[in-house]
């Protein structure tokens, strides 16, 4: 606690780049990013390598302040999931119910999906998040029918829909190329894309893990040409399993390269592995301490990127909180208890479901602005000086003595 509200005081780089206790190479860095240069692939590996957690968090909260200052940013939002039933077995997941526990798989009819849609039609939210398992009746035509009800029923309703994994299926079974397939999605009402899918780009680990799904190359094929568009979406990585350093190093300038491109990605999420229920239980998950120094080099390598978001149903709402020193801006939204993905593997939150008063007082709690956003990041809401009735109860959360005013 103590580290965290230091880093946050913490303003002045200058005190990283005259510090002789710190190697050539950290001091050389730390000016980098006071002078707002590109850090190199060099770089990067040298911080996982070699940083400590106090020196990448001073960075980062740097980057991140000077972005953002302590807006802290979540919007209002529901998953649906439309089958837990999957083509692909990725090594990794523990939601799909193809191969075992079919019983426990489920597979939504366009009508059980607008009726998920209609139960939150009394709700102030502002965005469906739609993603789950590839099977063939999910097709091109399916998809498109299911945005253009989504529109009829709630015009307004921001669609974000479908990872490059499930475009590439529907796509090559449609026959269209992914020029042709992302045009037609945006015109049936696709509104933006979700990161997800992304896992790790290099194809040492991609193909151990998640073979035969869409390589790195497709999935980042798939969002530029989205971007083409003129439209957004998110950018993921599927960090702490069998990957080296070096496999996060390349998967972040791969997108890195093509946001210098397109400019077309709005956050970055660093997704951690959770090892429950899947052929990957052997392996340790990443402490939190990992995750803090993911963030942290995250934000600082990805400077073309504009937000950083903690996923807080993976990681839990201390380490959600924690994360806002680390470059971290975003922390999701509310959410709802519908999203299965990351339960099933164990996650932190096993009922991931905070209403905005919870979402508020969690980023109040470590001395940020808690400010509702669309899913463009147009500003919906700034509850700073919001006053709530029981303006006392922090249940579940963590308090930092940070001045906030």
């Amino acid at each position: 606690m103590l580290l965290t509200t230091k880093i946050m005081e913490n303003t002045n780089l200058d005190l990283l780049i005259d510090d002789e206790s710190l190697t050539k190479e950290l001091r050389t860095i730390a000016q980098k990013v006071k002078n707002e240069e590109r850090i190199s692939e060099e770089d990067g590996l040298y911080l996982f390598d070699h940083a400590e957690l106090g020196y990448l968090g001073c960075l980062a909260n740097f980057i991140r302040n000077r972005k953002h200052g302590d807006n802290t940013y979540f919007n209002r939002n529901f998953h649906m999931e439309p089958t837990n039933v999957c083509l692909y077995t990725c090594t990794f997941c523990s939601y799909s119910r193809l191969i075992k526990k079919r019983e426990e798989g489920w597979e939504y009819t366009m009508d059980d999906m607008m009726d998920i849609i209609k139960k939150y039609d009394d709700q102030p939210v502002t965005e469906v998040h739609i993603v789950g398992g590839v099977l063939p009746q999910y097709d091109l035509k399916f998809y498109t029918e299911l945005f253009q009800q989504i529109k009829q029923h709630r015009a307004a309703l921001h669609i974000k829909a479908l990872t490059p994994v499930e475009y590439h299926y529907i796509f090559k079974k449609g026959k269209v190329s992914y020029a042709e397939g992302m045009k037609l999605m945006k015109e049936a009402g696709l509104d933006s894309m979700p990161g997800g899918g992304a896992e790790i780009f290099h194809p040492e680990i991609r193909d151990q893990i998640a073979g035969g799904k869409c390589s790195g190359e497709e999935w980042l094929q798939i969002h530029e040409e989205w971007h083409k568009l003129g439209m957004r979406s998110n950018a993921t990585m599927l960090y702490g399993h069998i990957e080296k350093f070096k496999h996060r190093v390349h998967h972040l300038e791969e997108l890195r390269k093509l946001q210098d491109r397109t400019g077309g990605f709005q956050t970055f999420i660093p997704l951690k592995f959770r090892n429950k229920g899947n052929q990957m239980s052997h392996i340790a998950e990443s402490t939190t301490l990992e995750d803090l120094r993911n963030y942290a080099i995250s934000r600082i390598y990805l400077d073309n990127f504009d937000h950083i978001k903690a996923y807080w149903p993976m990681i839990g709402r201390v380490t959600a909180q924690l994360s806002l020193a680390f470059g971290v801006d975003d922390i999701d939204g509310t959410i709802d208890d519908t999203t299965k993905i990351y339960t099933m593997a164990g996650s932190e939150e096993q009922n991931p479901a905070l209403s905005t008063e919870e979402l508020v007082k969690l980023i109040r709690r470590v001395g940020r602005k808690p400010i509702e956003r669309d899913t463009l990041y147009n500003v919906v809401t700034d509850y700073t000086d919001h006053v709530f009735e029981d303006d006392s109860k922090y249940k579940g959360y963590i308090s930092l003595p940070v001045n906030n005013s």
